[in-house]
Formats: C-alpha cells, structure tokens, sequence
C-alpha cells in the first residue's frame, strides 16, 4: 500500500483490471493473479500540477475515499470473456496504430497469433534486462525510486 503513490496511470489502470480479473474469477487468498506495473507517477509531473491548480491539494480524506471507491469498490462492470471470433475483433483494431500509425506490416500484425513469435519474444528476455540494468545504471533512475519508496514507508 505505501508504494501506491509512485504508480502511473498505465500501472493504476493495470491494478484496476487485475482486481477486475480477480472478481470476475472468484480468486482468493490460495490464488496468483501477476500484473505489471508499467510506468511511475514520475511521468506525469506536470498533470499533477494542473490538477493540484484546479482541485486544491490532494489530501489524506480524499485518498481514502479515492481507494475505498476506486480500488476497494472495484466491480466486473464491462468485462466478458471473449469468443474466438471476439478475440480476432478486437485484434484487427490494432490495424491503425500498427500498420498505419507505426509502419509495421500486416504480417508482423498477424504473427501475434503465433505460439512462436512469444517464444522468440521471450528469448530477448535476458538483452531487456541488460539493458534496462545499464539504463538504471546510466540514469540512476533506480535509485530515486527507491529513496522515495523507503521515504513513503518512513511516512
């Protein structure tokens, strides 16, 4: 709970839909459920700023109710569990910002439904993680996410 404050609202919105998925399963206390974080509140400096402007301090009253309603009060509206023919629907959307908006063919669009391409994926696991050890290295970016997390513990 104390590292809450650091996530972005990529990882706010992937907590919300592993509680989703959590609901919508009936897990409890005897199941996994794993989630990725994928970005820090560090991105968005300048947001917090105008809302800060605009809505005064966000302050203790106002984050529990924003966790008892936003994250405790979490329910399985608007999720289905998809057919084949849902899942290909919702695959094709990505046409746009595949093809169209990044330049990638249609057939690196299609490799995805390939068992393969995650197996190959998966194998550039250990380069990711080099150079990720070189950029927290690099940036000490590492090292302030950790001084703030053991401050909001301290706190």
């Amino acid at each position: 709970m104390h590292e809450l404050p650091l996530l972005g609202i990529s990882s706010i919105g992937n907590l919300i839909a592993a509680i989703k998925t959590a609901r919508w399963f009936d897990l409890d206390e005897n199941d996994i459920l794993f989630t990725s974080f994928t970005d820090s509140v560090g991105l968005y400096h300048t947001r917090l700023q105008e809302l800060r402007a605009e809505r005064g301090d966000y302050d203790p009253v106002t984050a529990e109710v924003d966790f008892e309603r936003r994250l405790l009060g979490v329910t399985t509206d608007h999720m289905r569990e998809l057919t084949y023919p849902d899942r290909k629907a919702i695959h094709n959307l990505k046409y746009f910002t595949w093809v169209e908006q990044q330049g990638r063919t249609v057939e690196e669009l299609d490799a995805l439904w390939s068992p393969a391409f995650w197996t190959d994926m998966q194998a550039q696991i250990p380069a990711w993680d080099e150079a990720i050890d070189q950029f927290n290295a690099d940036t000490g970016a590492l090292d302030v996410l950790r001084s703030r997390a053991e401050a909001n513990r301290a706190s």
